[in-house]
């Protein structure tokens, strides 16, 4: 299985991060959704999960950050369109993110429940993308829900998994 994202001269596109032009933010946050593609499913997906992680911050905040954590898109899909996470497209289920954290206490769930961009402050930073092909149409999660959830619902129900390296400037 794979995922292509847009990719530029190495990096996400500024649209999708820190330098995104202002309609593209919410509360000063990147919140609009990078296009994916997805690729050589396996035999008998019957739903997606995705998750991103920014690794790099833990030396900035202590923990990888969460950008965004989704499932039960169909399993006949072959990826999202740009801005999904606000548009609803692919009926997708959009958990927490790390904005979320009482440690920063966003309360406007266009931000905490939804795509939040990469907005590195120390230096470039690589996200890492991880699709999960599931055996099950929906994991039964309500939107909000933590990435705790969204791994525990999924023990037991990944057929594959596709990762993907992106960086963002700083």
């Amino acid at each position: 299985m794979k995922i292509m994202l847009p990719i530029r001269n190495g990096m996400l596109p500024d649209k999708y991060g820190k330098y995104a032009p202002p309609e593209c933010k919410t509360h000063g946050t990147p919140t609009v959704s990078f296009p994916f593609t997805i690729e050589e499913a396996p035999e008998g997906t019957k739903s997606f999960a995705l998750v991103m992680l920014d690794y790099d911050s833990t030396p900035v905040c202590g923990f990888p950050w969460i950008h965004w954590i989704m499932c039960d898109l169909a399993g006949n899909s072959k990826g999202l369109p740009e801005n999904a996470s606000a548009s609803g497209a692919g009926g997708i289920v959009q958990g927490r993110n790390s904005s979320a954290s009482r440690f920063i206490g966003e309360r406007d769930p266009r931000v905490f429940c939804r795509y939040n961009g990469p907005q590195p402050p120390d230096k470039d930073h690589e996200y890492t993308v991880t699709l999960y092909a599931l055996d099950v149409p929906s994991l039964g999660l309500a939107e909000g829900f933590f990435l705790s959830d969204l791994m525990h619902a999924m023990k037991g129900h990944i057929l594959a998994t596709a990762e993907i390296g992106v960086w963002s400037r700083a």
